[in-house]
């Protein structure tokens, strides 16, 4: 009998696990794929997230794989440039972004060392069910018992299926990404926007991640002349970025997905939780998935590993649980949703070209960009102002 099982051992499941354990819980952890290993990921951690790193005892060891410190922002549209940096948050001055199989590694790691049991290559088959409440699962044929089921197991969640876990809000895919990893270049953390996509650039360890986005319906005919369409993205829409490619190497294949979904499943039920991407995901262009998954992975153990021992109390536990993780991540969900909206373009320009304006609406922006604040903090009198004109 352990006191939770956590399926899916990435940026929400590994944090999760470790911090039952570390307040005093058995726990089980498993993935069903082999570590170390890479994934599909915008890498990106902004400030709150590294600040969890830190708190965790866990950013020394995420420096330590070489990731530069990311502490400036450039944002162009068209004829219009936005460049700065956040606030330090709680002394956090930068982001960062490990490639993924660094990373994620040191967070099983961590985990591990709390006292977790972990079990790669793992494959959750069923879920057991007793007077209506989870209380368990099977893995590769063996019942194993837990008080609470903890889903981390991504965007197509087992777990969110198994359990029957509803859709309450849920938007259309609006962005396709292309993506490969260059050497060479020099870049902040960047992101471009032009006549026809997106392009962002994120330093990661000794290379560059650099992505094209087109909106979602271009992806069948784009993904037919990929390497070709994905330079010529980059080259319409980020030209300066595109003139640091000559004579740069690219060190892996290209990579597509065409499946960037923006939904929030119900966070939990009896005996049940979801947390990072299988409970909620938007699309990728704003870089928030690490840092939400870390936040989640907080906010459910903050709340409920005080009272698994209790059902009822869990139950309560778990209803706050998943009405904060609404509020917490409801805001920047909607302007994920108008950043990725090619129609809405005129409308970011707009904000940007008023922004540029004023050092303190830049600050503002940057500030909400990386989590620190809320959106609705950026919209000063002074900025609506300017909108309106």
């Amino acid at each position: 009998m352990y006191d939770v099982i956590v399926v899916g051992a990435r940026c929400a499941g590994a944090p999760a696990a470790m911090l039952f354990a570390r307040a005093g819980h058995r726990v089980l952890l498993v993935d069903r794929a082999a570590f170390p290993s890479d994934k599909l990921s915008t890498l990106y951690i902004q400030q709150p997230g590294v600040k969890l790193l830190r708190d965790w005892g866990l950013l020394d060891a995420v420096t330590a794989t070489g990731c530069p410190p990311l502490d400036h922002v450039v944002y162009r549209l068209g004829d219009v440039e936005v460049a700065g940096c956040a606030d330090p948050y709680d002394g956090i001055t930068a982001a960062y972004a490990p490639r993924r199989h660094l990373l994620d590694p040191i967070l099983v790691d961590a985990a591990v060392a709390a006292g977790v049991e972990f079990r790669a290559r793992a494959a959750v088959e069923g879920v057991v069910v007793e007077d209506g409440r989870v209380v368990g699962v099977t893995i590769d044929g063996t019942e194993e018992r837990a008080r609470l089921v903890v889903g981390a197991d991504g965007m197509r969640s087992t777990v969110a299926g198994l359990v029957g876990a509803r859709t309450v809000t849920e938007h259309p895919p609006l962005t396709c990404a292309f993506y490969t990893f260059w050497r060479g270049p020099r870049t902040h953390f960047e992101l471009y926007e032009g006549p026809t996509g997106w392009v962002s650039a994120v330093p990661t360890n000794d290379v560059v991640l650099i992505s094209a986005y087109y909106p979602q319906e271009r992806f069948d005919e784009v993904r037919k002349r990929a390497r070709e369409a994905y330079l010529e993205n980059v080259r319409d829409n980020a030209p300066q970025l595109y003139a640091k490619l000559d004579g740069a190497e690219q060190t892996e294949r290209l990579y597509a997905t065409g499946d960037q979904r923006n939904f929030f499943r119900e966070a939990s039920g009896p005996g049940w939780a979801l947390i990072g991407d299988a409970g909620h995901h938007k699309d990728s262009l704003t870089a928030r998935g690490i840092g939400d998954a870390f936040l989640q992975a907080a906010l459910l153990t903050g709340h409920t590993a005080g009272t698994l021992d209790d059902p009822a109390a869990l139950d309560v536990s778990l209803k706050r649980f998943a009405e904060e993780r609404d509020q917490a991540l409801m805001e920047s969900y909607q302007a994920t949703l108008l950043v990725a909206q090619a129609t809405a373009r005129d409308r970011r320009r707009a904000l940007l070209r008023a922004v540029g304006s004023s050092p303190e609406l830049t600050r503002r922006y940057f500030n909400t960009v990386a989590g620190i604040r809320p959106v609705s903090e950026l919209y000063t009198p002074e900025l609506l102002a300017m909108l309106a004109a």
